[in-house]
């Protein structure tokens, strides 16, 4: 019988029930997700060219549009992660030999120069140590001397809790011939954040964090300028499944007939729909200002903890992920252990340049809230009477 050549049997960890623990995510992503959007998200697949999943497509790119603040024809969700969208923004803007500066002041810069290094370009370094931002001064500087066709920068650093100011960049940028790439994972709906006003020439962002979507689609833009780069290519982008043109089609966004392209995460794009459905109805200003509030709260209590805030300046502070220096005595991964283990509770030690010197707290979309600010400080005071290390 066939049976007798199987040689590995069934593993016994999937003929057991899924079990789940119950956690309070206050990391810097993913976040907690909302009981409607885990309900649409297992609502009955449908196939990916039905109309009534293109409609929902269409409903997306609309709250898209609503939440970046922009016009652009060129806007849709791609069926990946932040990470995601960051690889096709840079893989469809640049070509092999192009200039482009990224601005790094954390670990997202620091994987944007590597993508773009890997496609080719001349990656030019603008560096500002983690916890601070740039100044238009700076910007301009890398833009006179590098000559770049492109400039990345992040708006919502999650590895050092930095939100960079944006205003004026995009006219800074246009006027030296190069394109403004900003990356929004950490920061949209949390922060204002304006495409069309401010210039901005690509957006993109993630679903797993203000929009509390489970990670899985990303959100993405290109102005008319950018779009122009990318139809003057000499060369096709070097990842058919990235590649914008056939996307764009997909998404309806060239007015041509929509062409088979991959076969989408169509589940993932319901819970999508209704995360962007929610942050329509709240409205961005009122989650600017419950992001804002809460994360005023949160600063205060940590500082009545004794703790220190890493970015010093409060308007650089990103309302959505806060950091926080590992106060001398402790480990951080004790602090997170315990939190985790006794509190049901997810916090975050540091990332790329910061591990190992902040702790960090997120509070995005549902679980920006008062409660949760409350709920978090008494379990972090509780694990600093009981985490320290007499020998450090």
């Amino acid at each position: 019988m066939a049976t007798s050549l199987l040689r590995v049997p069934p593993p016994q960890g999937l003929l057991r029930p899924l079990t789940v623990p119950e956690r309070l995510l206050l990391g810097p992503g993913p976040s907690n997700v909302p009981p409607r959007i885990l309900a649409a998200g297992g609502r009955q697949l449908l196939g990916h060219m039905h109309p009534e999943v293109l409609q929902v497509m269409d409903e997306i790119k609309a709250g898209i549009q609503y939440a970046f603040q922009t016009r652009n024809r060129l806007t849709l969700a791609i069926s990946g992660t932040g990470h995601c969208a960051m690889e096709a923004a840079l893989l469809n803007l640049l070509e092999h030999g192009d200039a482009a500066l990224v601005a790094i002041n954390g670990i997202w810069g620091q994987r944007a120069a590597d993508i773009a290094r890997r496609l080719g370009a001349n990656v030019h370094e603008l560096l500002k140590p983690p916890g601070e931002y740039f100044t238009p001064r700076d910007i301009e500087q890398g833009l006179v001397h590098h000559k770049p066709s492109v400039l990345f920068i992040t708006h919502g650093e999650s590895s050092t809790g930095v939100l960079q100011p944006l205003e004026g960049l995009g006219k800074l940028c246009h006027r030296h011939g190069c394109l403004l790439l900003v990356d929004a994972v950490a920061s949209l709906g949390g922060a204002p954040i304006f495409m069309d006003q401010q210039e901005i020439d690509v957006l993109y962002s993630g679903s797993q964090k203000v929009l509390n979507v489970p990670p899985g689609s990303a959100l993405i833009s290109f102005s008319e300028r950018a779009r122009e780069k990318m139809l003057k290519r000499k060369t096709k982008p070097l990842s058919f499944y990235l590649d914008m043109g056939w996307l764009a089609n997909y998404w309806g966004c060239d007015g041509e007939p929509r062409r088979y392209h991959h076969t989408a995460p169509i589940n993932s794009f319901f819970s999508l729909r209704e995360g962007l459905a929610m942050l329509a109805e709240l409205g961005l200003e009122s989650s600017w200002e419950q992001h804002r509030a809460n994360c005023v709260q949160l600063c205060q209590g940590l500082r009545d903890l004794g703790l220190e805030l890493f970015v010093k300046e409060e308007v650089a502070r990103l309302p959505t992920i806060t950091a926080v220096r590992v106060p001398g005595g402790y480990a951080w991964e004790d602090i997170v252990a315990f939190l985790m283990d006794n509190h049901g509770i997810e916090i975050a030690g540091g990332l790329g340049p910061s591990l190992g010197k902040v702790l960090r707290i997120g509070l995005m979309g549902c679980n920006s809230t008062s409660r949760n600010v409350d709920r978090l400080l008494r379990a972090l005071r509780d694990a600093l009477g009981r985490c320290r290390r007499s020998s450090l």
